[in-house]
């Protein structure tokens, strides 16, 4: 019983002060192996409540975009670890009820029943329940012995074992099902480091990775005898050289009124001295030597910061947000400013808090930046917004959903 979930983390509590140190290694690997059985089973109660969560939209109700986006917030997960929870909960939920009793069981792990789970719903499309049924007694037997990713090899042949007379005829069908899978597992990440770097994780689908492959291998090889890069650092810089083509040719789409540009903020004097540090509208810190070679690269874009650092109010007298006024709103924002959200400026819309149809004024002090989601959610819910004494946004909660109303701000931007 869920009820009964309290309880038994008091258990494993006590079992945190247990001396480790006067087991003996029979004893040792024994708890080993039920603290892993134990994880398992517990995997398959979250993932019913994020389930069940997930599907009373729970994660809309609270203002989030998505269950994965909400779960990143409540549990403090990475997005695609989140996504992989609700990806693999949906799929024990819709698919066969073994898969989720050899997870409750503990005879399995959470990634071997991704594995099953996919080979299971593709020997029933190819040979039928009965068949279905027999490979899943399989694969779990071969989860007792194998890894996920050799899991995942071995349950391609799966029909040779429990279909044999088919296993030809299904091995076209296990293609085009490996394919719709690969379709669906298609994401690629950016997550932003402690120093402003970007950390790019993903999975590429065959027709992607192709592209990639034809629009970078021919630039990433050594530059000539006395190139030092490492074979990695060589790609990064392709990747870089094939980002400033496509800024360069102009056909990009534009973002809040604008055509897609670096926007650097520095110094007047500081860039003639050749002395100025600068800043992206990301908020990553540049140095005096970077400004300047992105200053022979492109047009200067100035942004006038008062003597707080604060962007100057432009005074523009117009409906849309865009040109000088949004790329101080963007300085001052530094991405979507609902809480809990950090979708980049790129990819916000510029909201005006008293709404222009009503009489409010297209200036910095009546405008916050929101992505697309949190615009809408604005738009049609209970949330307000409001500039702070300080000159930045802060959101105010439905009584319903908080009551005592504390205002809230967004913490992923860096304030600078």
């Amino acid at each position: 019983m869920v009820e009964e979930l309290p309880q038994a983390e008091d258990a494993i509590a006590a079992c945190a002060d247990t001396a480790i140190w006067a087991l003996s290694e029979g004893e040792l690997i024994a708890a080993l192996d039920t603290v892993h059985r134990i994880e398992q089973r517990l995997a398959s109660v979250k993932l019913a409540v994020i389930r069940e969560l997930d599907g009373r939209g729970t994660a809309t109700t609270h203002g989030a975009s998505s269950t994965a986006v909400w779960l990143r917030e409540r549990l403090r997960l990475t997005i695609p670890a989140a996504r992989r929870l609700v990806d693999l909960a949906a799929v024990l939920d819709t698919g066969s009820p073994g898969v989720r009793h050899a997870l409750a069981g503990g005879h399995i792990t959470m990634e071997q029943a991704r594995v099953i789970a996919d080979t299971v719903d593709t020997v029933r499309t190819a040979a039928g329940p009965e068949a279905a049924d027999k490979s899943l007694g399989v694969l779990v037997e071969w989860a007792g012995h194998f890894d996920p990713t050799l899991l995942r090899k071995l349950s391609t042949r799966i029909l040779d074992h429990v279909a044999p007379d088919i296993a030809d005829a299904a091995a076209e069908a296990a293609l085009d099902a490996e394919a719709r899978r690969a379709t669906r597992d298609r994401h690629l990440t950016v997550s932003t480091l402690a120093d402003g770097r970007l950390r790019l994780t993903g999975i590429l689908d065959s027709e992607t990775a192709g592209l990639l492959r034809a629009a970078i291998d021919p630039i990433s090889a050594p530059s000539g005898p006395d190139d030092q890069r490492t074979p990695g650092q060589r790609r990064h810089d392709a990747l870089s050289d094939v980002c400033r083509l496509a800024l360069r040719t102009g056909e990009l789409p534009e973002h809040g009124g604008d055509p897609a540009q670096v926007v650097v903020t520095t110094s007047y004097d500081g860039l003639i001295r050749q002395l100025g540090s600068g800043a992206l509208d990301t908020g990553l810190h540049l140095t005096p030597e970077a400004v300047r070679r992105l200053a022979c690269d492109a047009a200067i874009l100035p942004a006038v910061l008062s003597g707080a650092g604060q962007p100057l109010d432009l005074g523009r007298q117009r409906r849309l947000i865009s040109g000088p006024l949004r790329r101080a709103l963007v300085l001052r924002d530094r991405g979507c400013a609902f809480p809990g959200c950090d979708r980049p400026p790129r990819w916000c819309d510029a909201h005006h808090i008293e709404h222009w149809a009503d009489g409010g004024d297209t200036s910095l002090t009546n405008a916050v930046l929101l992505c697309g989601h949190h615009h809408r959610h604005l738009h049609h819910s209970d949330w307000t917004v409001r500039l702070t004494g300080d000159g930045h946004p802060e959101f105010v909660p439905p009584a319903w959903l908080d009551p005592k109303q504390l205002p809230r701000r967004n913490h992923y931007h860096r304030r600078t």
